[in-house]
C-alpha cells in the first residue's frame, strides 16, 4: 500500500501556528523546539478560568462540540476521514462510519454518564464537606497540566482525550500519534472553529514530534510543567517514558494489552446456541478489523479435547471464519495492510497436524484451531481478523491463560460471565463482557483497571480540627 506524507498543523491555546513544516518521514508537521515555552503552561494559576467553569457549563460546551462535529456538515471532519483512510488499517467506508457515530460521545447523557460514573461531579464543581470521627474535611478534585500521548489505532481515542481533558479541567498537551494526527486536529479546529476564547479550546494543544526525542522530552516531561503523563503506547514507548519519571510527575499508563474469550460447554447445546456463540465470536474477532485492544484474538471453546471435542473446535471455527467473511463492510473487512510477519507465521502452520486453519489465503484473515489445549506460539501477533481457538474440556481451564496483560474476557453465555469475573478479575483480566459486545466499550467506569478520570485530577484535602492533637 502507498504511504502518502501529509502535512499537519501544530496548534497552540486555540491558535494555529504558521510555521514552516519539516519532513519527519510519515508526515509533515512544524518543529515543536521554538515554540515549548508557549506549549508549557508554566504558571499553574493559568487554570484558573477552567476551574471556574461548572459542570453544566462544560458538558453544555461537549454537546455543542458535538452538535457541529456531524460528518456531513464538518469540512474538518470530513478532511479528516480521507487522509486517514490513506494510510489507514481500515478501509474508507468503515473509517467514515467511525467518524459518524463520535458525536453520539459527546450526547448530553453520555457525558453525564462519563462524569458521574467516573467521579462525581460534586467534586468537580468545588469543596465537598465530610465529616470524620475526629475532624471536618472539604475535598476537591482539581485539574492537572498533562502531556498526552494517544494511539492513532481509533479515531475515539482523540475524541475521548478532548472530553477527559475537559471534564477534568486540565491542561492537555497533546503528542499526535504518526498513524492518526487528523482526528484530534479536526476536533480542536472545530473547537477554535466554535469558541476561540473559550477556557477550554484554549487549554489543548496538538503538536507532533518524533518519539525519544530527548531534547523536546526533558524539558516537557518536567514535574514544574506538567504533572501528568497519560500515554497509550507500546512498550518500547512506555520504557521511553518512565526514564523521564520523577517525583511530582504521575504516569497514567494504558499500557497495550491483548483480549480473550471463553466459551462454555453450553454453545454445543443446540444448534440456536451455537449459531449465537458463532455470530458473537465473530464480531469480537472482525469488528474494526481487530484493531483494538479489545478484540478477541485467543478464544477458549468448551468442546472437550477428545476426538469428538476437536471436531466441534474444527466446526466452531469454520463457522467463527464464515462468520467474519459476512459480517458488514461499514464495520469489517479485508485488511489493507495485513501484517507480513503474521501472513508468514500462518503460512508456516497450514500443514501441521497441530493445528487446522480456515482462511488465511488473502487478507481476509483466518481461524486457526488448535488440536490439542495450546495456543499458537505466535499468539501475541494475532491482528487482521486472525484467531486462535483453543479447545478446553471446561471453561474454567481458560482462567490458567488470563494474566496482567488481558485487558478484555467476552464470556459465552452470561450465567457463565457471572460465575467467572472473580476468578478473571484475581488473575489479572481488566474488563469481563458479554461475548460479542468486547469493542462496545463506552466511556464510563473503568478503563484497564484504573479510573482514569480519577488519575487526571489532583485530590485535595482542607482538614478543619478543633481540638490539636495531645502530645504526651
Amino acid at each position: 500500500m502507498t504511504t502518502i506524507t501529509e502535512t499537519v498543523p501544530l496548534i497552540i491555546r486555540g491558535k494555529v501556528i504558521d510555521a514552516e513544516p519539516k519532513d519527519f518521514g510519515a508526515l509533515w508537521a512544524p518543529d515543536p523546539t521554538p515554540y515549548l515555552d508557549d506549549l508549557v503552561l508554566s504558571e499553574p494559576l493559568g487554570l484558573a478560568d477552567v476551574h471556574a467553569l461548572t459542570v453544566k457549563e462544560i458538558v453544555d460546551y461537549l454537546v455543542e462540540l458535538g452538535e457541529r462535529i456531524q460528518f456531513d456538515d464538518n469540512v474538518h471532519v470530513r478532511e479528516a476521514a480521507a487522509m486517514a483512510g490513506r494510510n489507514s488499517l481500515y478501509t474508507r467506508e468503515m473509517l467514515e462510519g467511525v467518524y459518524r457515530r463520535l458525536p453520539e460521545m459527546l450526547q448530553r447523557d453520555a457525558v453525564m454518564d462519563y462524569v458521574n460514573h467516573n467521579i462525581d461531579a460534586a467534586f468537580l464543581d468545588g469543596w465537598v464537606d465530610i465529616g470524620l470521627h475526629d475532624r471536618r474535611t472539604a475535598v476537591r478534585a482539581f485539574g492537572a497540566r498533562a502531556v498526552h500521548v494517544i494511539a492513532g489505532n481509533s479515531p475515539q481515542i482523540a475524541m475521548q482525550t478532548v472530553i477527559a481533558n475537559a471534564v477534568s479541567r486540565g491542561d492537555a498537551i497533546v503528542k499526535l500519534p504518526a498513524n492518526d494526527p487528523y482526528t484530534a486536529t479536526a476536533i480542536v479546529r472545530t473547537m477554535i472553529d466554535m469558541a476561540p476564547d473559550h477556557p477550554l479550546t484554549k487549554h489543548i494543544s496538538l503538536v507532533y514530534w518524533k518519539g525519544g526525542d530527548a531534547n523536546i522530552e526533558k524539558r516537557l516531561y518536567n514535574p514544574l510543567n506538567v504533572e501528568k503523563i497519560v500515554a497509550w503506547g507500546g512498550f518500547a514507548s512506555m520504557r521511553s517514558i518512565r526514564q523521564y519519571l520523577e517525583p511530582g510527575l504521575d504516569l497514567v499508563a494504558l499500557d497495550p494489552k491483548l483480549s480473550a474469550s471463553i466459551v462454555g460447554p453450553e454453545a454445543f447445546s443446540s444448534d440456536e446456541m451455537t449459531a449465537e456463540a458463532v455470530a458473537r465470536a465473530a464480531a469480537d474477532i472482525g469488528y474494526f478489523n481487530q484493531g483494538g485492544c479489545v478484540s478477541a484474538r485467543v478464544l477458549y471453546v468448551a468442546s472437550g479435547t477428545d476426538p469428538d471435542g476437536i471436531e466441534r473446535a474444527n466446526r466452531f471455527g469454520q463457522m467463527v471464519h464464515d462468520a467474519i467473511q459476512g459480517l458488514p463492510s461499514s464495520l469489517s473487512s479485508p485488511h489493507p495492510a495485513f501484517d507480513p510477519v503474521l501472513r508468514e507465521e500462518i503460512a508456516g502452520i497450514k500443514h501441521s497436524p497441530d493445528f487446522k486453519v480456515f482462511g488465511g489465503k488473502n487478507s481476509d484473515g483466518a481461524v486457526i484451531v488448535s488440536q490439542a489445549e495450546e495456543p499458537v506460539d505466535f499468539a501475541d501477533r494475532l491482528d487482521c481478523r486472525v484467531a486462535n481457538i483453543v479447545p478446553i474440556d471446561k471453561a474454567d481451564d481458560a482462567l490458567q491463560y488470563l494474566n496482567i496483560h488481558t485487558q478484555t474476557v467476552g464470556i459465552y453465555p452470561d450465567d457463565l460471565k457471572t460465575r467467572l469475573r472473580d476468578q478473571c478479575a484475581l488473575r489479572g483480566a481488566q474488563r469481563i463482557v458479554s461475548l460479542g459486545a468486547a469493542t462496545s466499550v463506552g466511556q464510563a467506569g473503568p478503563h484497564d483497571a484504573i479510573q482514569v478520570l480519577g488519575r487526571l485530577v489532583r485530590w485535595l484535602r482542607d482538614d478543619t480540627i478543633t481540638a490539636p492533637p495531645s502530645g504526651t
